[in-house]
């Protein structure tokens, strides 16, 4: 049996556009099973403050050499190279 080129492009783009179509039913249909089922929207309340940002400082990292002892082990892993011939210059908080 001979299949010509356009039909099995059309058959492929409706495939397609079947698809996406039975897609987009489906989250439409989840979406309202979502927002019957869930609670009622929560209050808005006033935003509290935020705290200040401690000090930048080095103690205030607990532990800063096993700390940086895992990021150069991580790095080196990555990288496939030795442990060894990392070197971490600086390491800052954010």
């Amino acid at each position: 049996m001979d299949v010509s080129n356009l039909f099995v492009v059309l058959m492929g783009v409706g495939t397609v556009f079947v698809g996406l179509i039975c897609i987009i039913a489906l989250c439409t249909v989840m979406s309202a099973i979502c927002r019957s089922t869930g609670s009622a929207a929560p209050a808005v309340t006033a935003p509290t403050p935020a705290a200040p940002a401690p000090a930048a400082s080095a103690n205030a990292i607990p532990n800063r050499q096993a700390m940086i002892a895992a990021i150069a082990a991580a790095i080196a892993e990555d990288l496939g190279t030795d442990i060894s011939g990392i070197r971490i210059l600086s390491v800052k908080q954010l």
